[in-house]
């Protein structure tokens, strides 16, 4: 960030209760480190139908388009959750705020390992959106809480790498365990893990009190800035792009390939792998060259998609794809959200609303599309589609800027 962005963003900041002001110590970074745990529980809980899609599809007797809107129904709750959770909950104290959102978590991981039927799993993912649209929204603004001004891109960094680890561990070993023991059983140790990070939450978070700039006055103000509705346009190709091809990787895979299971397994570890190398990049760049991480993280995350499609069939392209597109997705959140507090330094949850909320509807979208395009095209059709769509909407989010102050 700028000088002056930096300082937009100090002044915007309110301070958390307790008199705690504007140094981060130990206690504040262990805070920020328990958020980083609990998005870890709950991405990793909106990842698992993807890597365990043939399975839960087979055991519920529908379509593998069908077991895909698992998380096409999470995205829309959270797409929901995002735009509104501020607006709902305007005093709440974000430390309670956010051990409930992972407790909603863990429940619904709880429910969907005995649900009779995918009518019940759909009703219950609706759960995981909440906890994921709100975790989310509340994350630039807990770490603008949490940190000094010129330390929350390093600060979303640390959060975000709970999407890396999740992508990294966790899905490429659900993947094996569904093998092993049964997509139920992968979705128990999930909800277990949720309430490991509910407790690390409950340990170390501070009482935080909400900005007094809040409510439906300051979420529409957001809304009317064209350089918010331009990003915003661009954030949902992107995430669109991405989702269609990743929730239907498996069968991509499987048509370009023939992998086999432990394959798969490791295919998603290195996905994971260079997606924490996407994070760890993403932070230092964000607070340094923010639009040069805007345009990169997103167009490497299509070009490793068409890759993808052109050289699956050979095991060596296969994992090169999959180790651009995974570097380019880890690097995505970190400078969205990133820029998203540049933008609108002074209202810091309602962007990361929209933007969690424009991210989920492009989730939803990029599922059903995918799904659509699996079932009706091909397995690989998703990975052209959401390579385009990535592209594109790198090169429109890199072109709209916020007007600098005079």
């Amino acid at each position: 960030m700028s000088t002056c962005e930096q300082r937009e963003l100090a002044d915007a900041r309110p301070h958390a209760a307790g008199g705690r002001g504007e140094t981060a110590g130990p206690r504040t970074w262990a805070g920020v480190v328990s958020l980083s745990v609990g998005i870890f529980a709950i991405v990793m809980s909106e990842f698992l139908p993807a890597s365990l899609l043939p399975r839960l599809a087979d055991d519920l007797d529908v379509s593998t388009g069908a077991a895909g809107q698992a998380v096409s129904v999470t995205a829309f709750a959270a797409a929901g959750s995002a735009l509104v959770i501020s607006v709902v909950l305007p005093r709440a104290d974000r430390r309670h705020v956010m051990i409930g959102l992972t407790l909603l978590a863990a429940v619904s991981d709880l429910v969907v390992a005995i649900a009779p039927d995918l009518s019940v799993l759909l009703a219950v993912r609706l759960l995981l959106g909440v906890a994921l649209g709100g975790f989310w929204a509340m994350a630039a603004a807990m770490a603008a809480h949490l940190v000094p001004a010129d330390h929350v891109g390093r600060a979303l960094t640390v959060i975000n790498s709970g999407v890396s680890g999740a992508t990294m561990a966790a899905v490429p070993l659900g993947a094996w365990l569904g093998g092993v023991w049964g997509w139920r059983v992968v979705f128990l140790l999930g909800a277990g893990v949720a309430v490991l990070a509910l407790i690390a939450q409950a340990a170390t978070l501070p009482t935080v009190t909400p900005a007094a700039a809040g409510g439906l006055r300051a979420l529409g103000s957001v809304l009317r800035s064209g350089v918010v509705l331009g990003g915003l346009g661009a954030i949902l190709l992107i995430f669109a792009g991405h989702f269609s091809g990743f929730t239907y990787i498996r069968p991509a895979v499987q048509d370009l390939s023939g992998i086999d299971d432990a394959g798969f397994a490791v295919l998603l570890l290195v996905f994971g792998v260079a997606g924490f190398v996407g994070t760890v990049l993403s932070g230092p760049l964000a607070d340094r060259a923010a639009r040069v991480g805007v345009f990169l993280f997103p167009a490497l995350l299509g070009v490793g998609m068409l890759v993808l499609r052109v050289t699956g069939g050979s095991l060596a392209g296969l994992f090169l794809a999959a180790a651009v597109w995974g570097l380019a997705f880890g690097g995505v959140p970190t400078t969205i959200l990133s820029w998203g507090a540049r933008t609108e330094p002074t209202r810091l949850e309602q962007i990361g609303g929209v933007i969690v909320t424009v991210c989920n509807i492009g989730i939803a979208v990029g599922a059903t599309v995918g799904g659509i395009l699996v079932d009706d095209v091909s397995a690989g059709a998703p990975l052209l589609a959401g390579g385009v769509a990535s592209i594109g909407g790198a090169a429109v989010l890199v072109t709209v800027r916020r007007r600098r102050r005079p």
